[in-house]
């Protein structure tokens, strides 16, 4: 089968970045959709659910032809079943990681696979890693996030940037933590025949 071109449904340059050290080419096309939970919805449902339709969504832009495979992902942090999403504000931003450092939470990234000319071809992941902080005092957390680091990222830290320093081990996959199990996802993409 041939190599299908893939278009990354996303702006967030960690994936892009995890992406070209793989070896991949692919175009960008961020997705505008709302990340909202629905009533009831479990955190594993929501990961899956929002990778298909940012990848549903940018298909439907991209159109075809030429056919091309749009990649879909996103990355939630949950704690005791609660999904902590992206900071609204410095404050904000330190009472997530107060609420994280000293204690273990998931990551969960969903990862989707759709065919720009709606052939039908999708194919979804969630991959999970969890993640054990050390305690930190909120003097340390504040210079954190006076950073402006944390301030766009799910949970209030960066797993690949100063946020480390809060980090005791990460079981699982790291690039899942980052926002892209890289491995799993090139799994996914020679599944249905691209190779890079």
């Amino acid at each position: 089968m041939s190599t299908l071109p893939v278009v990354l449904g996303s702006g967030s340059p960690r994936r892009r970045e995890l992406l070209a050290r793989a070896g991949i080419a692919f175009e960008v096309m961020p997705a505008d959709i709302a990340e909202d939970a629905q009533p009831g919805e479990a955190p594993h449902a929501l990961a899956e659910r929002l990778a298909r339709e940012k990848a549903q969504a940018v298909a439907a832009r991209v159109g075809a032809p030429p056919r091309r495979l749009v990649l879909g992902a996103d990355t939630i942090v949950v704690l005791d079943g609660e999904v902590l999403g992206k900071p609204d504000d410095a404050e904000h931003a330190v009472r997530l990681l107060g609420r994280l450092v000293g204690r273990e939470h998931v990551v969960l990234t969903g990862v989707a696979l759709v065919a720009s000319d709606g052939s039908g071809l999708a194919e979804t992941r969630v991959v999970t890693s969890r993640v054990a902080m050390r305690p930190a005092s909120e003097a340390e957390i504040r210079a954190y996030v006076a950073t402006g680091e944390p301030l766009d990222k799910a949970g209030a830290y960066a797993a690949q940037g100063e946020g480390r320093r809060f980090i005791l081990r990460i079981e699982g996959s790291e690039s899942n933590v980052i926002g892209l199990p890289i491995d799993e996802t090139l799994a996914m993409l020679r599944a249905v025949g691209h190779r890079a």
